[in-house]
């Protein structure tokens, strides 16, 4: 066999920074160094890597697509050197259209481009905003291997890869930004398949990996001989260079490769996801470390665990924030949970800023009962303290509301809702427990917390309570978070009917309550902190609901249209008046 029929491809799975084209540039020139004592021909890089994914409407500013066209041309002289050849992409700015791109750098220039095709308009996707599509891509000629280059949503439809396979191309090589939620691996490698099988050709997946903003990219980069097989598997939420030898033969190209990681799935990835989250968000935004309020309840306990893990235990700072409405058990469970993470643990009991607040308010409350306006000055007279450590010191304050709470409401603006990110956002109560639960006996890959519990089991096992009033629990006021959270998961991720709810098995009125609450609340969303995306339908670039929203549904079956006054069948889009 000739070296001609051998290709060494190096997968550079690594986590850029939006913005930081340096930073991006420096990783790319380190990554082919490493390719090259690999023995590698070509280094592969992931979707809009000098950028980094998502640029959002930065990507539009001409000073930002010339920082990315420069760093692109420095690369390629500097593969004048003998050394692999680079695959990597970037905004690309041509006849005053902008276009994301993926280049070929070989023998000191760019030697081909190639544009994304089909630009993803839904979800957390914008493309079409920002870009332009290209044209159907035919193969470029990778040291000898006529190498096709279907960028991410190219695979997700035939046309792209058929064009390629038409045109003479042997081998996929996927690069992409594709963020994590569950069951994506599943979806994206049952995609892979399809486009295999459609084909014939190998193809190779590579994924960016890293936060950014909502928005976490777990890598799980892999490749399929032609067969459908897996050839290779990197690693999930950290980086990977690994090598794998494309060799051609009668029977076309085989990938090989000695890459098999496992890959968290699960409730283990929805953690990891939201640890990695955070680090980055903290590291990438350069805060010197994290601030909560520790209150003793579940969703803090396991925001501190996820901070610990996250950024190590000497950076994460707890603060009891005590009221006359504290109970000794929520005392006490804090002050354990703080001991088992090692973190820095303060107590600030509040009572001399919220009864001074209350004397500043009486003369305009006089003659009025007490109520949750009260309860409210509780909240944000924490929020102001913690935003006040974190101005005095530099650390962000975390903040702690599950998914659950900040769907119908039950957050503080100003107050509980401070802060500048929540690695909990995404997650219903119930999934709240359950991830602390898991945390108690599995420690991620890379977490820098101690092994063991970490969240007390008394913390675990009590009724979840706001303690902002005497023998208060959430139950006064919602229905059991079982109960709450499958009404929500089909209200949100699933947007469906009141009746089909009530169908499942639930209470029509309470249905409706729950959603009137979900709308009423949607003000407070649009103020809240970003947090990471694990469900199929986060708040924030998922679901975009109008804040003044009359609707509701009434609990009616789904209409059935008058076929009487239906327009005739092909007429629809041409009715005449």
């Amino acid at each position: 066999m000739s070296q001609s029929d051998r290709l060494r491809l190096a997968l550079a799975q690594l986590n850029p920074t939006v913005g930081d084209v340096a930073y991006n540039l420096a990783r790319a020139r380190e990554a082919r160094a490493q390719a090259q004592m690999l023995g590698a021909d070509v280094v592969m890089f992931s979707e809009l890597f000098l950028s980094a994914y998502p640029p959002d409407d930065l990507v539009l500013k001409p000073a930002f697509q010339d920082a990315c066209r420069q760093a692109c041309e420095a690369l390629a002289r500097e593969t004048g050197d003998g050394g692999p050849a680079v695959l990597i992409g970037l905004p690309w700015a041509e006849d005053g259209k902008l276009y994301n791109a993926y280049a070929l750098l070989d023998e000191g220039r760019i030697a081909s481009v190639r544009f994304k095709v089909d630009l993803p308009n839904y979800g957390v996707f914008d493309e079409k905003r920002v870009f332009v599509p290209g044209s159907m891509p035919g193969p470029v000629v990778v040291r000898g291997f006529r190498v096709g280059i279907p960028i991410c949503e190219d695979i997700w439809g035939p046309d792209p890869a058929e064009c390629i396979f038409e045109t003479g191309g042997e081998v996929l090589l996927v690069p992409n930004g594709s963020p994590y939620r569950r069951g994506v691996v599943n979806e994206r490698l049952n995609v892979a398949v399809a486009r295999v099988a459609e084909t014939g050709l190998p193809l190779v997946y590579l994924n960016q990996v890293g936060g950014q903003d909502e928005l976490v990219f777990e890598g799980a980069s892999f490749a399929l001989n032609g067969d459908g097989s897996l050839a290779a598997q990197l690693p999930a939420f950290r980086e990977a260079i690994e090598l794998v030898t494309l060799t051609r033969g009668d029977a076309g190209i085989v990938i090989g490769s000695d890459s098999r990681a496992v890959i968290e799935e699960g409730d283990e990835a929805d953690y990891a996801a939201c640890m990695l989250g955070l680090r980055d968000y903290v590291e990438k935004n350069r805060f010197p470390g994290v601030v909560l309020g520790l209150s003793g309840g579940i969703d803090s306990a396991l925001c501190a665990a996820m901070a610990v893990d996250a950024l190590g235990s000497e950076r994460v700072h707890g603060v009891m924030l005590p009221y006359r409405f504290t109970s000794e058990e929520s005392l006490g469970d804090a002050a354990r949970c703080a001991e088992a993470l090692g973190l820095r643990y303060d107590i600030l009991p509040i009572a001399t800023a919220v009864e001074g607040m209350e004397v500043a308010l009486a003369p305009l409350f006089a003659g009025r009962p007490r109520d949750t306006t009260e309860e409210n000055i509780q909240s944000r007279v924490r929020g102001t303290i913690l935003m006040s450590i974190s101005n005095k010191f530099g650390p962000m304050v975390v903040t702690t509301g599950n998914k659950s709470e900040m769907s119908v409401g039950y957050a503080t603006l100003y107050g509980d809702m401070n802060g500048g990110f929540n690695p909990v956002k995404d997650l219903y109560k119930t999934e709240v427990y359950r991830l602390a639960a898991l945390r108690n006996r599995w420690k991620p890959v890379g977490a820098l917390g101690p092994d063991g519990i970490v969240v007390p089991p008394t913390i675990i096992t009590k009724a979840p309570t706001a303690e902002l009033r005497e023998n208060q629990t959430d139950q006064d006021s919602l229905p059991p978070y079982d109960v709450l959270d499958d009404i929500l998961e089909g209200l949100i991720e699933h947007e469906l009917r009141v009746s089909d709810i009530v169908a499942r098995g639930h209470d029509l009125e309470t249905v409706r309550k729950v959603e009137r609450l979900l709308y009423i609340a949607e003000y407070k969303r649009r103020q809240a902190a970003p947090g990471v995306k694990v469900t199929v339908k986060s708040f924030g670039r998922d679901r975009r609901y109008p804040i003044t929203n009359r609707f509701r549904d009434n609990g009616a079956t789904a209409h059935k249209t008058d076929a009487a006054i239906a327009p005739k069948a092909g007429t629809a889009q041409n009715i005449d008046v």
